[in-house]
């Protein structure tokens, strides 16, 4: 294990050692003392509250589903099956039945209660799953087709029995030994969802793990919270519907971190595969110019100094390209901290004196991974400019905050061009490209011999 993936597991790992015992004193209180266990009539409340878990639910079922067509692994799948049936569960069981402000039945609360233990049994063996699957499209559809039968045949077994199972009904009383032995399977089943969740951070270090992990934490004592309540009806809210909520809520956060990170990861993509575009284009005309004045000065066809003085030029050139190139690659897999890789990349290119560049960095602004990487290339490409085709010899770059933006800019002493001419100009378009992918507003006033300055401007 890492040193950083060490020292944020271990930071986890307290953080959820002390919430595992700040719902277990809570829990404790609840179970010693009866009159904590109230419930409250709030027919809509619960209606809101069973919503808001199908949307989360459903989310995840979405993206486990999307990560499963791209990387096929099988947690993926389960995930995708067992959040699908926790969303088409409360759907079905628990929000449509009582929309015309009629009760929850017998039958759609059992059946309820049988797609619950379903979801959670896959949600529960998804950590554990190390394989991949071949195919994509096919075991996703076979996995939602038998959540659609699962349910159905949860349903058509609860019609079945009839009379035979223990009524659930609004009156208050001790809980039917059936009902609290399946919320107690529920509460094993997080248990070990957490348990399995915490193994894969531990060894993986996926963010995305440990929200499902503190998720699964919720869920575990919002069942048992479930056990100890004395009345479990649809028009009742009690201690646990609100950590079952909080659950949903902390599952929706890790999928906004994962979708952001997947995002980010895109990005990388998208600039490696720019930055080796880049490196073909440049340090390989380079490298070619270096091999074609050693094959000039070797075959002695002509005067060997200019031609030795143009091959030690091209050398340096390519020297100085293939930094730029490195420095590139490593901001590119956000694998350098945006500040000192901006910084290095201005010492490499002022190392020869021909340009000098002030920069400037606000303390404490915050910039996403994903603008990292595009406000990263723009400065770069505008010091390139102000370098090769300006002629500048002194540039500003600012990054700061003001009055709820944040402003990058970037301002130079070269030659300046007609803002007519370079408007259709290719870098210019890569950087009105680069502003508005990060939803950034980018300007450009230059004119002939009176320098360049561009600016874009993010909302903070």
């Amino acid at each position: 294990m890492r040193r950083e993936h060490k020292d944020d597991y271990q930071a986890w790992l307290w953080g959820e050692v002390l919430l595992i015992g700040l719902l277990g004193a809570s829990l404790a209180l609840f179970v010693a003392y009866p009159n904590l266990r109230n419930t409250y009539a709030l027919p809509h409340v619960r209606l809101v509250l069973d919503t808001a878990v199908m949307l989360a639910a459903g989310i995840v079922a979405v993206l486990a589903g999307i990560r499963f067509s791209v990387d096929g692994r099988r947690l993926d799948l389960l995930l995708c099956g067992g959040f699908t049936a926790t969303a088409a569960t409360t759907l079905a069981f628990a929000i449509a039945p009582v929309l015309g402000n009629e009760p929850l039945h017998r039958t759609e609360a059992w059946a309820g209660i049988g797609g619950k233990l379903f979801a959670m049994t896959l949600i529960a063996a998804a950590p554990f799953s190390k394989r991949r699957t071949s195919g994509r499209g096919r075991p996703l559809g076979e996995m939602l087709v038998a959540v659609a039968i699962v349910l159905t045949l949860s349903w058509s077994v609860a019609h079945q029995a009839g009379t035979s199972l223990p009524p659930l009904t609004d009156s208050a009383g001790d809980q039917p030994f059936l009902l609290m032995g399946s919320l107690a399977a529920l509460a094993l089943l997080s248990l070990i969802a957490m348990v399995g969740f915490g193994l894969r951070f531990r060894s993986r270090g996926n963010d995305l793990d440990r929200w499902l992990c503190l998720g699964a934490t919720l869920a575990l004592f919002a069942e048992l919270h479930y056990v100890f309540t004395p009345l479990l009806s649809s028009r009742f809210v009690s201690q646990g519907d609100f950590l079952r909520v909080l659950s949903s809520s902390v599952l929706l956060v890790g999928v906004w971190r994962a979708i952001r990170y997947a995002e980010f990861g895109r990005a990388v993509a998208e600039e490696r595969a720019r930055v080796a575009r880049e490196i073909h284009d440049g340090l390989a005309q380079y490298l070619f110019a270096v091999s074609t004045h050693a094959s000039m000065l070797e075959s002695g066809a002509t005067d060997p100094a200019k031609t030795l003085a143009q091959l030690k030029d091209a050398a340096a050139a390519a020297q100085q390209e293939a930094r730029f190139a490195v420095l590139a690659l490593s901001s590119a897999g956000g694998s350098a901290p945006f500040d000192s890789a901006l910084r290095r990349y201005v010492d490499f290119l002022t190392a020869d004196g021909l340009l000098e560049v002030d920069l400037e960095i606000q303390n404490g602004i915050r910039l996403a991974p994903d603008e990292q990487i595009e406000v990263f290339r723009i400065v770069q490409e505008g010091l390139a400019n102000a370098r090769k085709h300006a002629g500048a010899g002194r540039a500003v770059v600012e990054i700061a905050e003001r009055a709820g933006e944040r402003f990058v800019t970037v301002v130079d002493d070269g030659s300046g061009f007609d803002e007519e001419e370079i408007a259709a100009g290719q870098g210019l378009k890569n950087m009105r490209a680069r502003a508005a992918s990060i939803g950034g507003g980018f300007r450009l006033v230059s004119a002939p011999g009176r320098g360049t300055a561009l600016e874009v401007v993010l909302r903070a």
